[in-house]
């Protein structure tokens, strides 16, 4: 049986629930397909700031690069200032391992409502794949004249050739095993020094992949299209920026951030996947809120490690899970709770 050691950060208020039932699916996975997962737990959030002082150190995250793939449940507590954790650990887990890549599916699974009118599950398929470690979250900036009249604040944003062009590259090597089309998003006609260069890139990348279908998508346009005509899009590549915008309209696409999985990739390093909804702290406790997000985001892991066919029939049971319609979670109409989610996607893995 192969054997894989996953650290596991279940973080702040609703955290250790989803990572509980994204935890329980995969062990399912894993007997199935003949696998079996160590997870190896860190105490890293709020309680072990407020308890310890300490976000995440310089040693702790040396020793979970030893590791091919972190599951994350959320980070975020209101007895915490804002930015302080997401910066602290997020962030700063982002930066260490270069996950330079942010892989966000924007997949309506069937039998989920969107709100877009006339739309199904065979319009909404696509994929964004986010530059994660530049542009406007370098973390440059700062205030002037402060208290003045005239303060001003100012951030700066950085894109560097060598950054630009490994995420472009991968957009395009994931496109080759799907539609061979690959859309690209800035805003060349006003920023143009910084994301005419992202074009720049892009073209250079796109000559190398003859056959392909690109375009080029303001990313006030590309809000508008994603509602309008979502069909259109297969690889969807972006700055840092836009990208954080746009994948959580695609989250309100593909039926709400419950149904919303993300990764955090450096394909030759260490990588971190999690939903990509908040803590949601008002729900701590109670066992309410969907898992489903975690549960795919255990899926995009286990492919990460190579378990390919497991994380497909992961996906495949959550699609059932939510055809059958009898146990669901109150954002989908239900009554189940966080742990009926989880017990009923593990028993469809396991064919009972």
């Amino acid at each position: 049986m192969t054997q894989y050691k996953v650290p596991v950060l279940p973080g702040d208020g609703i955290g250790p629930e989803i990572i509980a039932e994204g935890r329980k699916v995969i062990d399912a996975a894993g007997e199935r397909f003949g696998f079996d997962v160590e997870w190896i737990e860190y105490p890293h959030g709020a309680d072990h700031y407020l308890e310890t002082g300490e976000l995440i150190s310089e040693e702790t995250l040396k020793e979970l690069s030893g590791y091919p793939a972190i599951y994350l449940g959320s980070i975020g507590d209101p007895r915490i200032a804002p930015g302080v954790l997401e910066k602290g650990i997020l962030l700063t887990a982002r930066f260490y391992f270069d996950q330079y890549i942010n892989l966000r599916p924007i997949k309506l699974l069937e039998g989920v409502w969107t709100p877009i009118k006339d739309k199904t599950s065979k319009d909404i398929d696509f994929v964004v794949v986010r530059e994660n470690t530049e542009d406007f979250y370098i973390g440059i900036g700062g205030r002037a004249k402060k208290g003045d009249s005239e303060e001003i604040g100012y951030q700066i944003g950085l894109i560097s050739k060598e950054g630009t062009k490994r995420v472009i590259e991968y957009a395009f090597d994931l496109a080759e095993n799907r539609k061979k089309h690959v859309s690209s998003v800035d805003k060349a006609n006003v920023l143009s020094d910084i994301y005419g260069f992202w074009r720049e890139e892009f073209n250079a990348v796109a000559e190398k992949h003859p056959g392909f279908t690109t375009d080029f998508n303001f990313v006030d346009a590309i809000t508008m299209w994603f509602v309008k005509n979502p069909e259109w899009f297969d690889v969807v590549v972006t700055p840092n920026m836009f990208g954080d915008i746009i994948t959580d309209l695609g989250a309100m696409i593909q039926g709400g951030l419950g149904l919303a999985p993300g990764g955090n990739i450096n394909p030759k390093g260490t990588s971190m996947f999690e939903p990509i909804h908040g803590s949601a702290p008002k729900y701590k406790g109670q066992n309410k809120v969907n898992p489903i997000a975690t549960i795919w985001a255990g899926a995009m892991l286990i492919e990460q490690l190579g378990e390919k066919e497991a994380s497909d029939t992961i996906v495949n049971a959550i699609q059932k899970n939510i055809l059958d319609g009898k146990v669901k979670t109150y954002d989908m109409g239900g009554k189940n709770t966080t742990s009926d989610v989880g017990d009923d996607i593990t028993r469809i893995i396991k064919g009972e």
